[in-house]
């Protein structure tokens, strides 16, 4: 009996050959709001469990509704760290973005835990993932060959270590961090310092040189920034995140009603 995750992933594809793909951020664990992204039409989600109150068993109902909706389903980890990427993988995730990583070691562990032996030390469980104990060596192909990881690179140790990072078997990308890059060189939040800019300069250099997949969460809920980062090289976009969309529009609608008045 077929699992549904046995299929081939078209995000696994587009990173390897650095197409553009558009996804967003799930923060709000309700099915509603992932039929709406849905709708919008962004080619995966990320299910946020670094910075939400989101749990494994709320999680694995959102990757389910995620891959519901024809959507591929990623989910930031809360840090680089065995069990719960091997929690995250067994709840049926497509793969994870994994946070602040600084060097090729972190690179191989994250990979390592995502896959089984004998490319990676995962402990073998039996879930969601494996269509509850039916479905392993299906699922064992499928997560030896499909599963994507994502390195968020979010300090600048990552930085002066990038070029090892992508040299990394079993890496599919990276995608950046702005907010923690910033802050790891004094600078939170200062996009627009000539410092961070020149460190952002380089990661681009670098990945490009590799001829590998990168990767920018865009926080604001404006396309145009993602034209600009489309403009830089960067395919793998996040664009904006549920709650910047709903209080973005929200606000912007209260304010024209306001004017009116």
């Amino acid at each position: 009996m077929k699992n549904f995750l046995h299929t081939k992933s078209n995000l696994k594809k587009k990173l390897k050959n650095r197409e553009v793909s558009f996804g967003s951020w799930l923060t709000i664990p309700h099915p509603s709001i992932i039929e709406i992204m849905s709708s919008a039409g962004f080619e995966w989600l990320t299910i946020d469990i670094e910075h939400s109150a989101i749990d494994i068993s709320t999680l694995q109902n959102l990757v389910a509704h995620v891959q519901a909706n024809k959507m591929e389903a990623l989910v930031r980890v809360s840090k680089n760290e065995e069990v719960i990427i091997k929690r995250v993988m067994d709840a049926g995730a497509n793969g994870v973005i994994v946070p602040m990583v600084k060097n090729a070691e972190e690179a191989r562990q994250a990979v390592s835990w995502v896959k089984y032996p004998p490319l990676g030390s995962r402990g073998v469980g039996l879930s969601r993932a494996q269509h509850y104990g039916i479905a392993f060596n299906e699922y064992n192909k499928w997560v030896q060959e499909e599963a994507v990881v994502i390195a968020q690179i979010e300090h600048i140790e990552g930085v002066n270590n990038l070029s090892e990072i992508l040299d990394v078997e079993g890496i599919d990308g990276i995608i950046v961090g702005p907010y923690d890059l910033s802050a790891s060189m004094g600078k939170p939040g200062m996009f627009y310092d000539d410092d961070v800019k020149e460190v952002l300069a380089r990661i681009d250099m670098i990945t490009l040189e590799k001829s590998r997949s990168l990767g920018f969460h865009v926080i604001e809920s404006d396309y145009k920034k993602v034209v600009d980062k489309l403009n830089m090289h960067y395919n793998f976009l996040a664009f904006s995140l549920d709650f910047f969309f709903l209080g973005d529009k929200a606000r912007e609608q209260m304010d024209l009603l306001r004017d009116s008045l």
